[in-house]
């Protein structure tokens, strides 16, 4: 089962790629992970349309058959809230549109399910990402990292046979 996690931000959006995979004991392999970048220069239209047609590239590129996106469970501060909801609002749009199912997982879940500890700090959760995908580097950035750990987050919690 291929599983695409998603960090969304309207500057920056992580994503991640993995195969869940089962046989003898369960196996999780790394596909790809990275960021969808906009430029600060961009109008909100142009950043939103920007994330919609990158994530269709990724979608084309893997064939994901389920992804996760990280939901807005708080926030510190309303600047930021609503651009990642509008971010959050073309990315769920764009997995729908493709009939990709998703799960929406909790900052604090994934970071629970990749390190044990729903408070763990960015650094804690790129080493343990990079442990249990077996990553020769530390996932960088941490956008990307978090992508990771949802996508992960996303096969634990869908104990897929």
């Amino acid at each position: 089962m291929i599983i695409l996690g998603i960090d969304p931000g309207t500057a920056t959006t992580g994503f991640g790629v993995i195969e869940y995979k089962k046989k003898n004991k369960k196996q999780i392999v790394c596909l790809d992970y990275g960021i969808i970048q906009t430029s600060p220069k961009q109008t909100v239209g142009e950043r939103l349309i920007q994330i919609n047609f990158d994530l269709n590239e990724i979608i084309k590129k893997h064939k994901p058959e389920m992804a996760a996106v990280e939901s807005l469970f708080f926030f510190k501060n309303l600047k930021t809230a609503m651009p990642v909801s509008q971010a959050r609002g073309v990315i769920i749009y764009t997995l729908s549109k493709k009939n990709i199912p998703f799960l929406e997982i909790t900052p604090m879940q994934a970071k629970t399910s990749v390190t044990g500890y729903g408070k763990a700090t960015k650094n804690q959760v790129q080493k343990m990402v990079q442990t249990l995908l077996c990553l020769e580097e530390l996932p960088k950035p941490d956008d990307a990292a978090d992508a990771l750990a949802i996508a992960i987050c996303c096969a634990d919690k869908c104990k897929f046979n």
